[in-house]
């Protein structure tokens, strides 16, 4: 029988109910990378066969993909091309009733871009800017603990957690792994990069994470901008990639 997208999508989306798959699933986005079957079986502490069972469900619904490499070290697997495992870059978006609010981004983003104007774009990241405080507010307001450099961290992660950017500490830095904006950004980079770079310069300042500065620091499938203690290479220019 021929399902539609929206039931292929439901289906992908309840599949995730299953606790050992949605584990599963979350311990493979989360690292970022290829990860193979051993890997995942001792992260949850189940055996190898049921671990290889629940990822290749996720790679038949869509969530997964896979590739084969060899891999070093001793143990099952170790002397020949091993399967990994990766989180697909198909996105699943889905809202009941169904509703485009991608398509109405692009198509803003298209016209903002074509436009060509100065003062549409500086209302644009005024705008953004002034979103991303009163989210960063709101967090200080609604996070209990002290107003301490940890506190304002905390708060800060909590946000770019919400977001969707999966936030990332590493060598004082916060790396965001996910852009949400990345339908968009495809189309019209230097006018999303620089809205989004507005965005968080506004979180930063709504939770006071004043030793933090957004900068700039396209990578290849992640967000565009970086946040970094003060001093770090802060450049709040704007390019495309």
């Amino acid at each position: 029988m021929h399902r539609s997208e929206l039931e292929r999508q439901i289906a992908a989306i309840a599949s995730l109910d299953e606790p050992v798959r949605r584990g599963l699933y979350c311990y493979v986005a989360g690292r970022r990378r290829e990860v193979g079957r051993d890997e995942a079986a001792r992260a949850l502490r189940i055996s190898r066969a049921l671990a290889a069972f629940h990822l290749d469900k996720l790679v038949r619904q869509g969530l997964l993909e896979t590739s084969y490499r060899r891999l070093t070290g001793r143990g099952p697997g170790a002397g020949r091309p091993a399967k990994l495992y990766r989180r697909s870059a198909q996105q699943l978006d889905l809202t009941l009733p169904r509703r485009r609010y991608e398509l109405a981004g692009r198509l803003l983003a298209q016209a903002l871009t074509e436009a060509r104007a100065p003062a549409a774009l500086r209302a644009l990241r005024r705008a953004a800017r002034a979103v991303g405080r009163g989210l960063g507010a709101d967090a200080r307001r609604g996070r209990r603990g002290a107003a301490t450099a940890r506190g304002r961290l905390a708060r800060l992660l909590a946000v770019l957690e919400w977001c969707g950017f999966e936030p990332a500490r590493s060598n004082g830095s916060v790396h965001l792994a996910n852009c949400p904006f990345a339908a968009l950004a495809n189309q019209s980079r230097a006018l999303v990069c620089g809205m989004n770079l507005a965005l968080l310069q506004g979180v930063l300042e709504g939770v006071q994470a004043r030793g933090m500065r957004a900068v700039l620091d396209p990578q290849p499938q992640s967000c565009c901008v970086v946040l970094r203690t003060a001093g770090r290479g802060y450049s709040p220019s704007v390019s495309g990639r």
